[in-house]
């Protein structure tokens, strides 16, 4: 045990032996024993801060700040949002996962869809309801694979 240990451990738990660490008392007593001028210095220190803190006291408080406290107390709590959600709020999160998938859907229909130029005398629009499906996620697949 240093001097330097010593302090720290006066410091951090006070004079009173019992609140030393465990481990480290009997080394900070036989220190103390010895008659080392810092350790002794250090727990003179500690006594000191411990007889402060010991004679520090403070005042129950009075019958009339006690009514006062009592009076400005809300009478009715306040009610927060998640303790009861409007009815309108609750159908939110269906409509937005509902908007979510149809969106997702057109996404996926429109990246997997193969494009296909109109043929000579079809009009513009012609192509793409007579176009065949079976290289989306909609069609079958496009190689038979039954006879394995």
């Amino acid at each position: 045990m240093t001097p330097e240990r010593f302090r720290h451990i006066a410091e951090a738990y006070g004079a009173s032996p019992a609140r030393w660490p465990a481990d480290e008392r009997d080394a900070a007593l036989a220190l103390v024993n010895a008659g080392n001028a810092e350790a002794l210095a250090a727990l003179a220190d500690a006594r000191a801060l411990d007889g402060l803190l010991d004679a520090h006291a403070v005042a129950a408080p009075g019958v009339e700040l006690a009514r006062r406290i009592v009076d400005s107390a809300p009478t009715r709590p306040a009610r927060a949002i998640w303790q009861r959600p409007r009815v309108w709020f609750s159908g939110v999160g269906f409509v937005g996962a509902g908007a979510a998938g149809v969106v997702a859907g057109a996404l996926l229909v429109s990246l997997l869809a193969p494009a296909s130029a109109p043929a000579p005398g079809e009009n513009a629009h012609g192509g793409w309801f007579e176009q065949s499906y079976s290289g989306t996620a909609f069609g079958g697949a496009p190689t038979d694979w039954s006879d394995q």
